[in-house]
């Protein structure tokens, strides 16, 4: 590894390519095999580095919102696997899996609501 390779990932192009390949998906790891170094270099070059760091965050932000933003309204379209997976992480205090032994009442309530779903698919009704 040649010493200050990290000078080049500073400079204003390859921060819009490090920001791009995060917003891609690429993880940490293959991100840093892409610029030839290990996970760990890249690691220490985002403590070292704050501009590389909020460089990746921000490309990883806006892909998490759009994920965020499918999931949500997968959920708005019916769709109860979506539904449920955003109930348990959203409100995980009224959704979560483990009810305390005398609150059941989340647990019920997502039963109604599934099962007025379901009855709705059932005989066509939309709202």
């Amino acid at each position: 590894m040649a010493k200050g390779k990290y000078q080049k990932w500073l400079e204003p192009e390859n921060l819009i390519l490090l920001e791009g390949w995060a917003r891609d998906g690429l993880t940490d790891e293959q991100i840093a095999k892409k610029i030839g170094i290990n996970r760990d270099t890249l690691n220490d070059w985002k403590k070292k580095y704050p501009v590389i760091s909020d460089t990746l965050k921000k490309g990883k932000e806006i892909v998490d919102y759009q994920v965020e933003n499918a999931l949500l309204q997968s959920a708005l379209d019916g769709n109860t696997t979506a539904q449920i997976f955003w109930l348990k992480n959203r409100r995980p205090d009224k959704w979560r899996e483990k009810q305390d032994k005398d609150d059941n009442s989340a647990l019920e309530k997502l039963d109604d609501i599934l099962g007025e779903v379901k009855r709705n698919a059932i005989h066509g009704k939309t709202e």
